[in-house]
């Protein structure tokens, strides 16, 4: 069906999110110490290299004043690669009245041949395609968005922290003879273990006591910012969204929040399909003529939020029941929510023992199940926030 060309950005010309033709493309290569700045404009073929400044608020302010003028205020677009650098310099174009967006560096196009890699090279590339439409930009987290990101992402290097010394403590008792025979290990049965251990050497002692200091700072730092996520999340305005998603098996406050934190509102994607191919966990495929050969999953997107739901996969190799946490936590979301709660463990549990009963990889049957429980966690969201999502979670 042909479109109508009424309103459509002629050659050269792309309009902003509120119909407005952009006067000019501003290509950024963003670096610690400097900035490249080129021009595409609408009505040029070639972008304009306008050089390098330095990677200050002051100089970026002059920057955008400078073009402003030169532009007679007309709205411009300025986009740059998402990197190390964060999200300061969009919010502060955003707070200059001009259009800014930060683009995904793996989804913009290259030239197979293209062998040479320069700043000026970079910033010239992003504005010719800024202007031809061509970069896909990634969802910018507001400053409360990123504040408690940073905090899920301290508690998950911290965590990892506590497990490094628990393996090296574990490594260096194995070592020497020394094993627990107890059922579960870092309870405080075992440390009263610990604290049984005699070595003939002073120095090992020594060590032994160093590494079970280690192992309890790591786990005090990780209660410490597990409980500042609690306090967080009563001023945090997805609060509602996390309580919803925590009526789900599996989901703990951790969970939930990493996911959120990550990817902020999931009820934003149009369907749970969309957000499933977002986080990497379809399958890839690589079809020609008339065959069609599908792979691994695509392991795209947010490795977060891939990791989390993977380990809350797990938790539906049981048969389905409604424990006591599970329905205390559901006591504080509606019935709606229970009941998309109850659906997806009475269908995912099910999945995972149909899966299993074919020989598949356990790993294989986990990832098909937290493919499932995604589209359920959006559905829930949806329901948290009134926003339709039919009938099926997984469609």
């Amino acid at each position: 069906m042909k479109q109508s060309s009424v309103n459509q950005p002629s050659f050269g010309e792309r309009r902003s999110g509120a119909g407005n033709v952009h006067a000019a493309y501003i290509g950024l290569d963003v670096h610690k110490a400097t900035i490249a700045v080129s021009i595409a404009e609408a009505g040029r073929l070639e972008p304009e290299f306008r050089g390098e400044i330095p990677n200050e608020s002051k100089a970026i302010d002059k920057m955008i004043r400078q073009l402003s003028q030169r532009f007679n205020g007309q709205p411009l677009l300025f986009s740059y690669e998402a990197g190390p650098c964060g999200y300061g310099l969009y919010h502060q174009i955003q707070a200059s009245g001009h259009d800014g967006e930060v683009v995904a560096p793996s989804l913009i196009p290259r030239r197979a041949g293209d062998r040479v890699k320069t700043d000026r090279r970079d910033a010239v590339m992003l504005a010719r395609l800024s202007r031809a439409g061509e970069l896909t930009p990634v969802w910018v987290p507001t400053p409360e968005q990123e504040a408690i990101r940073d905090l899920t992402r301290a508690r998950e290097d911290m965590k990892a922290i506590e497990l490094k010394a628990r393996q090296r403590l574990s490594a260096f008792l194995l070592r020497h003879g020394k094993v627990y025979t107890g059922k579960s290990k870092w309870i405080p049965v075992h440390f009263r273990w610990l604290e049984t251990v005699r070595f003939d050497n002073r120095i090992q002692q020594i060590v032994l006591q160093e590494y079970i200091e280690a192992v309890r700072e790591a786990q005090r730092r990780v209660a410490g910012l597990e409980k500042q996520m609690e306090a967080a999340l009563m001023e945090w305005s997805l609060a509602s969204v996390v309580r919803s998603l925590m009526a789900m098996r599996g989901i703990s406050l951790i969970t939930a929040m990493t996911v959120l934190a990550e990817l902020g509102d999931i009820s934003r994607f149009d369907s749970p399909r969309q957000l499933m191919a977002y986080l990497g966990l379809v399958p890839s495929e690589h079809s020609s003529g008339g065959s069609r050969r599908q792979g691994g999953i695509t392991k795209t997107g947010n490795g977060h939020v891939r990791r989390v739901l993977v380990e809350a996969a797990w938790s539906y190799r049981f048969p389905a029941r409604k424990t006591r946490i599970i329905e205390k936590r559901a006591e504080q979301t509606t019935p709606t929510v229970q009941a998309i709660a109850w659906e997806a463990q009475k269908r995912l549990c099910g999945r995972y023992r149909r899966l299993a009963a074919t020989g598949k990889m356990k790993q294989q049957v986990i990832t098909a199940v937290a493919r499932e429980l995604t589209g359920f966690m959006w559905a829930i969201a949806c329901e948290a926030v009134g926003k339709p999502h039919g009938s099926r979670a997984t469609a």
